[in-house]
């Protein structure tokens, strides 16, 4: 009985380490203003986030050597972007943290993605709202707020972004 007491409180306390560990890389929480930031099309333009205030924006962070990352993308593909491309007050920004122009295209094409993709050298953006572990997402509400962040992959999980984003979206 005290070992399976003493395993408990060792999952508890793993846990907790766990939770707590996570939390201290995110340098952003639910309801702060979105940091803004700007990036660079691939035809030479420059965005900016505060220009997006009134559309709801999903910022992911990926690496293309990042397994999970991996996993993500195709439901990013299919399950965001092809169903809400053509929706005007919703963007999609994916960065690639500590790529080139030429590392993101590569691996667009070679996986067949047409999602916007943007590289994020130096970690420019990706300081502004985590220290790090990826795949990170952070969605922006219209009024510039943050109303999701998440750190990971996990079906579940992203099945309950889309959802969030869905009804942010009404």
């Amino acid at each position: 009985m005290k070992s399976k007491q003493l395993l408990l409180a060792f999952i508890i306390l793993f846990v907790s380490f766990s939770l707590a560990a996570q939390d201290e890389f995110t340098l952003v929480k639910v309801g702060d203003t979105a940091p803004d930031f700007s990036f660079s099309t691939e035809n030479g333009q420059t965005k900016k986030l505060s220009e997006l205030k009134g559309k709801v924006v999903w910022i992911n962070f990926f690496a293309t050597w990042c397994g999970p990352c991996r996993q993500e993308l195709p439901h990013l593909q299919k399950e965001v972007y092809d169903k809400l491309k053509s929706n005007k007050n919703f963007e999609l920004i994916i960065l690639g943290r500590e790529h080139s122009w030429a590392e993101i295209n590569k691996f667009k094409t070679d996986n067949k993605f047409n999602m916007p993709f943007y590289p994020d050298t130096g970690r420019k953006v990706f300081s502004l709202y985590a220290k790090q572990n990826i795949p990170r997402n952070f969605v922006i509400g219209k009024d510039g707020k943050i109303a999701v962040t998440s750190t990971g992959f996990t079906e579940k999980e992203f099945a309950e972004i889309i959802s969030k984003v869905e009804g942010l979206l009404k």
